[in-house]
């Protein structure tokens, strides 16, 4: 009751509130790191591609869109580029993964999204056929390899997490985007 009503005290001093408020966060996640009850957590993005399920590092995705109203076209591009999305000014390449992949055209429903990469060169939004949310995992439960995917996959593939049975393949950006037949985008 003391740490609740010292917290009340500082209701009208905001800054002073949020100061102790982090001391007492760092308090517990220090505690924590020394009973060594919290491992080593990897977080990712869930998306379903293709009837599979595979996981991109949260460091790779910049933001999970919709699917663009308005796109244009790109003349003389592969088929698999859809075209160009203005994003909040910003000018953004869809890209249909699936069909990058050759696991053909991702089907437009209502669970379909765009996943902006985050990479500094080269901006891209996937189109993916749905984003799950976050998922953890402790690192523990990583294996460099990957299990065979619908969507031929494999060579963008960091390796898989397996929990309860359960294979989630880590599916590369930074592998995918900076690969060769990623930069042939020329029809």
């Amino acid at each position: 009751m003391s740490e609740a009503s010292s917290l009340h005290a500082l209701r009208d001093r905001p800054f002073e509130l949020l100061c102790e408020l982090e001391r007492r966060a760092r308090a517990v996640s220090a505690q924590s790191g020394q009973d060594g009850s919290a491992g080593r957590e990897w977080v990712g993005v869930a998306l379903r591609m293709a009837g599979d399920l595979y996981l991109v590092a949260r460091e790779e995705t910049r933001e999970v869109l919709g699917v663009p109203a308005g796109m244009t076209r790109v003349p003389g591009a592969k088929p698999w580029i859809k075209g160009l999305a203005n994003v909040r000014g910003q000018l953004l390449p869809i890209i249909d993964l699936r069909q990058f992949l050759g696991s053909g055209a991702t089907p437009m429903g209502r669970a379909t999204r765009v996943l902006a990469v985050n990479h500094r060169e080269i901006p891209a939004g996937l189109l993916v056929d749905e984003v799950l949310g976050f998922r953890r995992f402790a690192e523990s439960d990583f294996s460099g390899e990957a299990p065979p995917t619908m969507a031929r996959c494999e060579q963008y593939l960091a390796g898989a997490f397996r929990r309860s049975g359960e294979q989630w393949p880590v599916l590369s950006l930074r592998a995918l985007l900076e690969s060769a037949a990623f930069a042939e985008a020329a029809a």
